[in-house]
């Protein structure tokens, strides 16, 4: 190891140090720690850069110590998803009065999801076109063009990526293997059955008292634990920041972000307008925005730098229960659903530039009624699309084939898809987050009257 990186982990392993001891005062809350740990790893990362720039034996070194700390916080995190979601989603049904009510929960936290995700195609036709954005535009160095061949053999190796083999794929046929997150699908697969546990409980509660008293109480109280677990490995959310976004400036490819700058801004333009959609909606159900965001900072920052929105699944349940009062149940379904149906900026935004760029090149016109087909497809093929990295490449192999275009457009913006990827992560969970406040309301919850109200700030 470089004399050199060992001076850069100490600095590190300096940084943590400081963090730890704002962590110990009682004015700094966890939303100030995480932007402090998003500051710091932004400025050591730079700092890297322009000491190291032109020694990458150094920068290879230091980030092999430093991702020690960013890959055990996600790992930590995905360690804890699956048993989350299965024990809340049964506890979140015991605990419903009525199991139709189920199905007004779900029904309408997919049908925010879903129009927030048309809004959100239609948005990225407009700034599309807006900056005239061309697929003739783009060059094809040898690594895009091996990534272009990578796709086009995915696409082809089967119908996993097509709108019918999503759906089907959406009920699991093997729980153990869904738990184990065998597949992209694991966790719908474990959120229906969740669902179907949790109804099979509450009738057996319902025909047996003394059962069902038992089956509750040993719900609550594996809940209450999975929690407390939750609760210690989100403290460590501002070390896990840290690390992730000074992997983030080290590894950005500065020189292809100037090549493709039209493409970035247009992207980062689509995306605020979206989140001001969000803040709109939430707004008209009566809720406070600066309240809001003070509160789901910490999510958002985490699902910037991680670019998972499956990973940031515990940060969502936790944020809408405890501080923005919005209900177990619906909690729970919206941040499960929101990590694999209707992602706005995966599965909205990203397919629908690609394909009027890529209508665009091949002379197409974008009509109407072209218009109008890409956006049902767009909604169709959005659910079930995994929320981890890449899942917006495999929303453009849904979407582009249904439309008659190749998908070769996704493999040219290789260099700048981290970049872009990391704010449509936190899009994606802003939406989600957003449906679960909508539905507490929309459906007249007392428990949601909180996160409404002036008076929670």
């Amino acid at each position: 190891m470089p004399t050199l990186a060992i001076v850069n982990v100490a600095l590190f392993a300096g940084l943590l140090g400081v963090l730890y001891q704002f962590g110990q005062r009682e004015n700094w809350t966890l939303s100030r720690r995480v932007l402090l740990g998003l500051i710091g790893g932004t400025v050591f990362g730079f700092i890297l850069s322009a000491a190291y720039g032109d020694n990458q034996a150094v920068l290879d070194s230091t980030l092999e110590w430093t991702n020690i700390v960013g890959s055990s916080y996600v790992s930590l995190l995905r360690m804890i998803i699956m048993p989350l979601i299965l024990i809340t989603m049964i506890a979140a049904v015991i605990k419903v009065d009525e199991i139709k009510s189920l199905g007004k929960i779900g029904g309408t936290v997919v049908s925010v999801l879903i129009i927030t995700t048309v809004i959100a195609a239609l948005v990225g036709v407009g700034i599309a076109l807006l900056f005239n954005l061309n697929a003739a535009d783009l060059g094809a160095g040898a690594r895009e063009l091996a990534r272009a061949e990578v796709l086009e053999a995915r696409r082809a190796a089967g119908a996993d990526y097509s709108v019918i083999g999503t759906l089907t794929n959406l009920v699991p046929n093997n729980i153990f293997a869904d738990l184990a997150g065998s597949r992209p699908l694991s966790i719908i697969g474990v959120v229906v059955f969740g669902l179907l546990f949790g109804i099979a409980a509450a009738l057996v509660g319902e025909e047996n008292p003394e059962r069902g008293e038992q089956i509750r109480s040993f719900i609550d109280t594996t809940q209450a634990v999975v929690m407390r677990l939750v609760k210690i490995v989100i403290s460590l959310t501002p070390y896990g920041v840290l690390a992730l976004m000074t992997r983030v400036i080290v590894t950005t490819d500065g020189s292809a972000i100037l090549n493709l700058i039209s493409f970035v801004v247009a992207s980062y333009i689509a995306i605020a307008i979206m989140f001001v959609v969000h803040t709109v909606l939430i707004g008209l159900f009566g809720g406070n925005i600066r309240s809001y965001f003070q509160k789901v900072w910490p999510v958002l920052t985490f699902a910037f730098v991680t670019r998972s929105s499956a990973a940031t699944i515990p940060l969502t349940i936790r944020a809408q229960i405890e501080e923005l009062n919005v209900p177990a149940p619906i909690a729970n379904i919206a941040a499960s659903f929101g990590a694999t149906i209707g992602q706005n900026g995966c599965a909205g935004l990203y397919p629908a530039m690609l394909a009027v760029m890529v209508a665009a090149s091949g002379g197409t016109e974008i009509s109407f009624e072209f218009v109008i087909s890409l956006v049902l497809i767009v909604a169709i093929g959005s659910f079930g699309i995994a929320g981890v990295g890449g899942g917006a490449t495999n929303a453009a192999l849904v979407v582009l084939p249904a439309l008659g275009f190749p998908v070769t457009i996704a493999a040219l913006l290789i260099s700048i898809e981290p970049l872009i990827d990391m704010a449509r992560t936190a899009l994606n969970v802003n939406g989600s987050i957003t449906a679960g406040i909508i539905t507490s309301k929309f459906l007249g919850s007392k428990d949601a009257d909180g996160v409404l109200a002036e008076s929670d700030v």
